[in-house]
Parts: C-alpha cells; structure tokens; sequence
C-alpha cells in the first residue's frame, strides 16, 4: 500500500469524523424558540452593554431593536469610544426618543487596554443589572430575545449564556466563508459540549454574551483579558475554566447580523484576530495552513490527479465536505448558491492565515482603528486553544 493511498484514507476518515460530529453535535444544540417568556414579576434586572467605535451605519437600528426588546426590567448602556464619525450624533438623535439610554463618551484610550475591552470594562463598571449582556453594535435582536433567554438563566440557573446568531448579508463568496469559518469553530469549540461541567469545551460570542454581574466579577471581568484580541470567546474560557454553569443556544429567529458587508471586509476583519487564535505563534500558524491544504485542497486536486482507489477516496473526501456545507446551509438558512463557493474558502483561509501572520509580524503588533497594540504585550495573553 502506497503513502499516497493511506494518506487518501486517512484524510476520508478525518472529514467523515469531522462531519458526522458536528452534524450530530448540532443537533443536540436546543433553540432558543423552546424557551418560554419569562413573567415580567420574575424578571431581574438586566444591563445591555454596547461598544461603539465608528458605528454610524449599524447602530441605529440595532439600538432600536434593543429598546423595543419585551423586557421591563432593562437598562441599555453604550459606550461610543473614540468614534471618528457621526456615531456621536447618531447616539444623541436616539437618546431624544429614549431618555433612558446611557450613553458613555471615551475620548482616550489607557495605557495596556484594547478598545473594545475598556469600553466594555467601562459600561461594567457603570452597569446597574444582575445580569450583563454584552453585545455589538450591529445586532439586530427579534423582541422576545432577552425574555427567552432569562428564563433559561433563572430557571436552570446557568451563569453564562451565549446565543448562535444568523448571519443576512448577501453574497454566495462571502456566506460560503462565512458557513467555513462557522464550521471550523463548531468542530474546535464543540458547543454542544458547554453546559457539561466535566467537558472543558468552552464558547463565547460577540454578539450575545450573557453573565450574571457576581460571576463577571468574580472572575476579573475585562480587566484580565484586557488586551486579548478575542475578548469574548476569552470570557467563555474563563468562565468555563472557574467552574461556572455555561450554555449556547440557537437563536437564528431572535438574533441577526450583517456580520460583514462583502469578502474584502471579512478578509481584513479576520486577520486583525487570526494570528491571536495561534497564541501568535509561527508553528501553530503554519501547521494550520498545513492542516488546511492536506484535508480540503488536496483532495480536490486528488480527486482529477491521482489514479486507482487513492483517487476515488479523494473524491469521497471531496464529496463530504460538499454534504457537510449543504447540512451548514440548510442548518444555518444559508442559500445553497454558497455550497460550490465552498470549494474555493480554503485558499482564502490560507491567505487570512499567513498575511494576518506576517503583517502583525512586520508591525510588531496589530493596527486597530487608529490604535497600536505592541506584540510582546500580546503574546503574554493566556492562549484560547
């Protein structure tokens, strides 16, 4: 038996594996759609907490959509941090209709902080709620959101909530990185496995963060991850990691997003973080470039250049992963257009990856939003993986 013929198989089996977990894993994942509305005299008090730098587009109807939520007991705080546009103005047109917002203005970032970390420390520090639910910016929530999740909260007592939103922007390229990049992080944080405290499997999201204020501060809050670039997914861990009750649910009809407005967009919004997932480490980088080419791009080519019972696995393996973005789409209410684009994301995961590596490289840091971060301050984060 050739090398080529067991690295055929060996690839076939790993897709196979990998498909067949998260599709069993995912079913497994309840829908926030089961959970009922939480009585208004049950409801403790929550804090929407919103960091905001150059979110003129976005934020108004995301906003909007927060203080229309069917919860009583709400207060919405943003934070605008250091915004170069009309997000100030924005802010203040919606305070007129809602008097109740907080707005919280920052004008200088501090020494040893990344933005959105301190602007989040800062609406904490400021939040009146027994409850924290950090979110972006840009989040659309459907008006029963919060009320079905509280209930989850209160009454199986869970400490930390993270909801899956649906992505609606347009594009088959750019859904087709999107549906890659939501399956690569299924199969490495498994979030089915969350809420069983013996699984050290973890999650965290951006978009709904959801913590009880004594576990927020009893781990440290922001202020211990505040220069991690992947601040969220980092709280998960933490949060995980004490000891605390985590759970992540579907909420694809109460959560939405543009998560990003076209692939150029997604491409330069991924290298800011990519090099961070490998703990900014060259051999971890590489070997998921390497990882990356053996068991998406080779069995493609295989499937055209090899011959005999090698080719017809490479073609398997190819045909898998084809089934496994069909099963992300019709999960995620993704269009099927996306699934042939699909063949080419690897080469664009392959791109994000080494030009993310060597620009932060180069920079000694990474650039973000006017602001340098030095990279021997970053490679003291605790890693994610």
């Amino acid at each position: 038996m050739n090398f080529l013929l067991i690295l055929a198989a060996l690839i076939l089996l790993f897709n196979l594996y990998a498909t067949i977990d998260i599709v069993l894993g995912t079913r497994k994942i309840r829908n926030l759609k089961d959970t009922e509305l939480l009585p208004q005299q049950e409801q403790p008090e929550v804090s929407i907490i919103v960091p905001a730098c150059n979110e003129q587009n976005t934020i108004e109807p995301a906003l909007r959509s927060m203080l229309s939520l069917e919860y009583k007991h709400l207060e919405i705080i943003v934070i605008n941090d250091r915004s170069t546009d009309h997000t100030g103005e924005v802010l203040r047109k919606i305070q007129k209709d809602y008097p109740e917002l907080q707005i919280i203005e920052i004008t200088e970032l501090p020494k040893g902080w990344l933005g959105k970390n301190h602007a989040l420390h800062q609406g904490a520090m400021v939040a009146k709620g027994e409850y924290f639910l950090f979110t972006d910016a840009d989040i659309l929530f459907a008006r029963s959101t919060l009320s079905r999740a509280m209930s989850l909260m209160v009454n199986e007592q869970k400490d930390h909530l993270v909801l899956i939103f649906k992505n609606i922007a347009k594009g088959w390229l750019l859904n087709a990185m999107m549906l890659d990049a939501a399956g690569g992080l299924f199969f490495l944080f498994k979030p089915w496995k969350v809420s069983d405290p013996k699984s050290k499997h973890f999650i965290g999201a951006g978009a709904f963060n959801l913590v009880k204020k004594s576990v927020y501060q009893e781990i440290g809050g922001h202020d211990l991850i505040k220069m991690h670039p992947i601040d969220d997914v980092m709280l998960g861990k933490i949060i995980k990691k004490k000891g605390y009750r985590q759970e992540c649910l579907s909420g694809y009809d109460f959560l939405q997003v543009h998560w990003y407005e076209s692939p150029h967009k997604m491409i330069n919004g991924l290298m800011k973080n990519i090099f961070a997932l490998y703990n900014f480490r060259v051999t971890y980088a590489l070997t998921a470039v390497l990882i990356i080419c053996v068991m998406t791009i080779l069995p493609v080519w295989g499937a055209f250049f090899s011959t005999g019972l090698a080719q017809l696995f490479f073609a398997l393996s190819a045909l898998i992963r084809l089934a496994s973005c069909t099963y992300g789409a019709l999960y995620s209410g993704t269009t099927l257009g996306t699934v042939p684009f699909s063949l080419l994301t690897p080469y664009i995961n392959i791109y994000i990856i080494i030009r993310g590596m060597l620009i932060t490289l180069a920079n000694k840091g990474i650039d973000w939003r006017g602001t340098h971060y030095p990279l021997d301050r970053l490679k003291k984060n605790q890693p994610i993986l």
